[in-house]
């Protein structure tokens, strides 16, 4: 990061920002200035599109999530009144505003320790204003204040109020003002909420708004926000420090959203080995992809299984994250379930929906961009990918139900349904992570319908063979503010998938179909630690919600980071 004169002003707001660093197009830059010797900083983010944007600000946005309602800012011990005062004034004189969502009532300080002087009371008195989670009411023009439109957010209980929370709040944020062409806006951070933590996920869930599927629409219109500044206290560095590492993970979700999103024409095996490579390139991870011969070569009957089958030739990927100062144990292995096209083979699916199954590779996808989220961000431990990319098609050469496929570990498997395909994938890319040296494993695939019988659209299943590893995870998930359920792998599921002719059947039938899937991959990862994240439920959001839009949603790319930063500690 090279450090720049600073650029021409931004109207009276250009005296806030002492310098700025530039960073490369889609990236986030950066400005920040230590207001008045106190421990507050502004932070702006500037999130690249195109050849370039203007840089003029003609808005400016406070934003505050605590809830229900609407308050303003006071005095605090963090903040101090003299700290206040100043804010205040620097605030009035640049024609920004400040709000703050706490009771169900309007409260006014003295003029020098307010950010804002005149919000509506009408407005809250009428009952109109809530604070209901997602609530959002746009002022414009309010009365004595330079700023031309105020938002106000609501956050819900202020009791339960999480940085989980904050994080949809923000992409909400995003969202409602993209299609009112705004695209630059400031959000005050929460005190509720430890001020790395709020500028973590702010900026993340700012990314994950900023992202539209609408890649092919002829009449596409640029409705991407441009900068997000946030205002918040603390240490400088370490918010700093959470700003850079939450644009890293930011962009790696959207990365991975955006492998998901592509059309099966244009994300073949091939194409996403092609992705995968100029990624790694770009980032310093070594990379290995093979083909055809090579699963030959290794004896993965399974995965050849599914892939003979399509005229699209297999792309097996492997990611290496090698740091020096990294022990060489343990080796962290994530293997990733890559068909982009499934079409259930000759057990083929009904044609309702089936458009969808372009999504099959999000497995593989998150394990893509998880890669490139531990790369930027430097963990000191050893991560492996394993990549089994494929298309699940029906032919004259495609395997079928009764058929028996040897799997690279030696195991005979009867084939059930060849709709039951993706266990088969992996199953070969757990034994060969497993020979590249992996110590600990997990994997990531759209396996079953079954779980989102069992679980809907709101948790990913997880399962796993080791207690510790599992609590690891656990801990991640909360960090990174995704949803996981654990189900079961008990001894007894096990006879589901008892073959007569062979080791095992790909297929235990309709009751409990997710634990079978997990309770057949688990005959592949044997006594190493293992985690097995089904996400059928979650890899695609079947409608908009006010903080993500349709279509992928990079599920499991926050916590896969968040699980490898923290792996040796």
């Amino acid at each position: 990061m090279t450090v720049e004169k600073p650029v021409r002003q931004h109207g009276d707001i250009g005296a806030a920002f002492a310098q700025r660093w530039q960073m490369n197009r889609n990236h986030v830059q950066a400005e920040v200035k230590i207001l008045a010797e106190s421990a507050v900083a502004v932070f702006r983010l500037e999130i690249a599109v195109g050849g370039g944007h203007d840089t003029d600000i003609h808005l400016h946005f406070l934003i505050a999530a605590h809830g229900p309602n609407f308050f303003f800012l006071q005095n605090s011990q963090e903040l101090g009144l003299h700290f206040q005062r100043q804010l205040a004034d620097f605030i009035e004189e640049n024609g920004a505003a400040i709000g703050r969502l706490e009771q169900s009532c309007l409260r006014s300080e003295r003029a020098s320790e307010c950010a804002i002087k005149d919000i509506p009371a009408d407005v809250v008195a009428s009952g109109e204003v809530t604070g209901k989670m997602f609530e959002t009411t746009l002022l414009h023009r309010p009365s004595k204040l330079k700023a031309k439109r105020l938002l106000l957010l609501g956050g819900g209980k202020a009791k339960t109020f999480s940085a989980s929370d904050l994080r949809k709040l923000s992409g909400a944020v995003v969202r409602f003002l993209k299609p009112r062409g705004i695209r630059t806006f400031t959000f005050l951070a929460p005190e509720s909420i430890q001020s790395d933590e709020a500028v973590k996920a702010i900026v993340e869930g700012a990314f994950v708004g900023n992202f539209d599927p609408d890649t092919y629409k002829s009449d596409r219109k640029d409705q991407k926000v441009d900068s997000v500044s946030i205002v918040t206290h603390g240490d400088h560095p370490r918010l700093q420090k959470a700003m850079d590492e939450a644009r890293i993970v930011g962009e790696s979700q959207n990365f991975t959203r955006d492998l998901v999103n592509e059309p099966s024409n244009r994300m073949t095996p091939t194409i996403l080995a092609e992705r995968a490579r100029k990624m790694a390139q770009e980032v310093g991870l070594k990379v290995e992809v093979y083909g055809a011969d090579k699963l030959k070569e290794l004896k993965m009957g399974a995965f050849w299984g599914v892939a003979q089958g399509s005229d699209e030739p297999p792309a097996l990927i492997v990611l290496r994250y090698e740091p020096a100062d990294a022990p060489a144990t343990p080796v962290l292995g994530l293997v990733g379930k890559g068909v982009t096209f499934d079409t259930g083979g000759i057990s083929i699916k009904p044609a309702d929906g089936m458009e969808k199954m372009k999504y099959d590779m999000a497995g593989a996808a998150a394990m893509i961009g998880a890669m490139r989220g531990i790369a930027l961000l430097k963990p000191k431990v050893r991560v492996t990918a394993v990549i089994c990319a494929t298309e699940n098609m029906p032919s004259g050469k495609a395997q079928k139900p009764g058929d028996i496929q040897i799997a690279m570990s030696g195991k005979s498997i009867e084939i059930i349904n060849t709709d039951a395909e993706g266990r088969l994938v992996l199953a070969d890319g757990l034994c060969y992570a497993r020979q590249l040296g992996c110590t600990h494993l997990i994997d990531a695939a759209t396996l079953t319908g079954a779980v989102v019988v069992a679980l809907g659209y709101v948790n990913a299943g997880v399962f796993a063979n080791d207690e510790k590893m599992y609590e690891r995870f656990s801990r991640a998930v909360i960090e990174a503010g995704e949803k996981f359920w654990r189900l079961p792998l008990d001894d007894e599921y096990k006879e589901n998938i008892r073959s007569n002719i062979a080791d095992i059947v790909n297929s235990g039938g309709r009751w409990g179909g997710a634990v079978n899937a997990a309770m057949f991959l688990k005959e592949f990862a044997e006594d190493t630690p293992w985690l097995h994240l089904d996400i059928a439920g979650t890899a695609w959001m079947e409608e908009n919600k006010p903080w993500i839009a349709k279509g992928p949603s990079g599920i499991a790319v926050r916590s896969l980071v968040e699980f490898a930063r923290e792996f040796n500690n």
